[in-house]
């Protein structure tokens, strides 16, 4: 990762923890209406502080659920099993709040909140030159080394890097080739 870069916790992920505790709160709202709605609540209000950027107030909230499943009395089955995802949500958000900005604004100025997509297509391709059966396949480290030189292209960063390498080379100006 660059240091001078902006990183940034894509959205995507944020959500998926989010959709599961969401499905445990449904599931508490059938063992014990009241907790279930003020939970399920509670969620809906992290999910709209964690679009808008606001960590503190999202880990507040997340701190409420977790005293409304501290209950004794509660009987929902699953019940150890929300507590445990809650203090997972609560580390997760904590540990990456420097990377969790307004997705609303990035959306606003079109910038891209997730790169699920963009993930999903690394893995496949990833995955297909991996795998056993595959007559061309890549090690772990040719792998890795192609994704180092892809980036470096896409990046704008491979010509500097032989320039540096071979002081010699010149390059045609064309820059650089941008098919996958």
């Amino acid at each position: 990762m660059y240091p001078e870069s902006t990183h940034v916790l894509d959205w995507f992920h944020i959500t998926m923890r989010l959709t599961v505790l969401m499905q445990y709160a449904r599931g508490l709202l059938v063992s014990d209406p009241e907790a279930g709605s003020k939970v399920l609540a509670l969620l809906e209000s992290i999910k709209r502080y964690l679009w808008h950027g606001n960590v503190v107030a999202a880990l507040e909230h997340i701190d409420n659920c977790v005293m409304y499943c501290d209950d004794p009395e509660l009987s929902y089955p699953s019940l150890k099993s929300l507590q445990k995802h809650l203090d997972e949500m609560y580390t997760y958000i904590r540990n990456n709040k420097m990377m969790i900005p307004n997705y609303g604004e990035m959306r606003r100025y079109g910038e891209p909140v997730s790169t699920a997509f963009v993930e999903s297509t690394i893995n496949e391709v990833i995955a297909r030159r991996m795998a056993k059966k595959q007559q061309m396949q890549w090690s772990r480290k040719g792998a890795h080394y192609l994704l180092q030189t892809r980036t470096a292209v896409l990046n704008n960063e491979l010509q500097d890097k032989f320039v540096c390498w071979y002081p010699g080379f010149q390059s045609d100006g064309k820059g650089p080739a941008m098919a996958a």
